[in-house]
């Protein structure tokens, strides 16, 4: 996603002087070709995300568009208060862009895990915040919030991640992505776990079971409509991500399912972080597996559904 994301910005700061990218001294061999073509626009901060926002603020107050860019938890937790004050508090043109989502860089140890990240970055006022499934979605995303004008979050995964075909290859922001048809029940992902969703899908197909698989790229604004309809529709949703069931997809969800004006028939059921749970180091594979983010256990839980539903036929 991050090869993605730098491709995309590129086309886009060629024709849009108002694009720059900050960086907390992260990025090698990632951001060079950004900083090679346009190193007029480009600023390395150095260990010193605070200022990097600081930075960015300022840029943004001159009319500028500007992208900062660290590993996860370096440009969220480290520099909140400026997040929050510089650029929420007065509506500034920054996305504000993290590598390594979820367990990423697992085998670096918890402070390199970013499973809070999103629940902090979505509670800021005035804030988009976009998790995309794929390298298209990375690259959609980033031409999207490079003209949104107002401050925006994008959590991206790391490297190698697979690209998924879409119903229809839509993307716009705030709204699903319908990835599959299915009648039966809903999985949503959010984030990297796309793929392994839909291998869960795949494997409930051979089971016979049809179900419809959505990607929640944009965490804020929500779509509430399509979760809705998927309740209405299907015998229930599994919603899955690499993040703490709370102030992620999971808590969207929630609330989107308490708002409604009339509560619908489906059951929800969630995959992801223990809320309370702490890790050590291991690969991705590997914590994914702790957390059961894996397609068997998506699909478990989902046969579950479907299986109470039949019962209840």
């Amino acid at each position: 996603m991050r090869t993605a994301f730098i491709d995309e910005l590129i086309a886009i700061a060629a024709t849009d002087e108002r694009v720059w990218l900050v960086t907390g001294d992260l990025g090698f061999s990632v951001l060079e070709p950004f900083a090679d073509r346009f190193p007029e626009r480009y600023v390395n901060a150095g260990v010193a995300e605070q200022n990097m926002v600081g930075v960015a603020a300022g840029l943004a107050r001159s009319g500028a568009h500007v992208f900062v860019y660290s590993i996860a938890n370096f440009p969220t937790f480290r520099c909140l208060e400026q997040i929050r004050n510089d650029i929420c508090y007065a509506r500034l043109s920054v996305t504000v862009v993290s590598v390594g989502s979820g367990f990423s860089y697992g085998s670096h140890g918890y402070t390199h895990h970013a499973i809070e990240d999103l629940a902090v970055m979505r509670s800021l006022p005035g804030i988009t915040v976009v998790s995309p499934g794929d390298p298209i979605e990375a690259r959609r995303a980033t031409r999207a919030l490079a003209n949104l004008g107002r401050p925006a979050y994008l959590r991206l995964g790391k490297a190698g991640e697979t690209t998924v075909d879409g119903d229809g290859d839509t993307f716009r922001l705030g709204t699903m992505r319908l990835i599959r048809r299915g009648t039966d029940v809903t999985l949503i992902a959010m984030g990297s776990v796309l793929v392994t969703t839909v291998a869960a899908a795949a494997a409930l197909s051979a089971q016979g079971i049809s179900a419809r698989v959505f990607s929640a790229h944009t965490l804020k604004p929500f779509d509430s409509g399509t979760l809705l309809e998927a309740l209405r529709e299907t015998a229930g949703v599994v919603t899955v991500e690499e993040h703490r069931l709370v102030g992620g997809l999971h808590s969207a969800v929630g609330e989107a399912v308490i708002d409604a004006a009339e509560r619908p028939p489906g059951i929800v059921r969630s995959i992801g972080v223990d809320p309370d749970a702490t890790f050590g180091t291991g690969d991705q594979a590997y914590l994914r597996a702790a957390t059961g983010l894996t397609s068997d256990g998506i699909a478990n839980i989902a046969q579950g559904i479907v299986d109470h539903a039949r019962q209840r036929a």
